[in-house]
């Protein structure tokens, strides 16, 4: 009986992140402008990823595997909004037009 229940909770999770990747990629064909994009895609991918390898550390049981895969998840977590964040800030100074969206500089919150 224990094992169905697990079976269901790891099905359902499994369920979610892999719907998260749907939207995720959803998101980046149909967002037009680059920050939606990465924000769509840094979601997706966090929360989509977190979703499938819980699943893992719920189906494989507590043993060292599942710790392992639990800091897969921390890594991934800690280190996706650093690159998000390096790839925004090479668009914000590489693109000449996206003044009109975004302000930068020390002037946040200045009106």
């Amino acid at each position: 009986m224990i094992e169905w229940i697990r079976f269901w909770i790891t099905a359902v999770i499994l369920f979610c992140g892999i719907l998260a990747f749907i939207l995720e990629v959803a998101g980046l064909f149909r967002l037009g402008f680059v920050m939606n994009r990465m924000h769509a895609s840094g979601i997706g991918d966090s929360f989509g990823l977190g979703c499938v390898v819980f699943a893992m550390i719920i189906s494989s049981g507590l043993n060292l595997d599942s710790l392992k895969l639990f800091l897969l998840i921390l890594f991934m977590w800690l280190t996706s909004p650093v690159s998000t964040h390096f790839l925004s800030r090479i668009e914000v100074n590489t693109n000449p037009f996206i003044a009109r969206y975004v302000r930068f500089g020390t002037d946040y919150g200045k009106k």
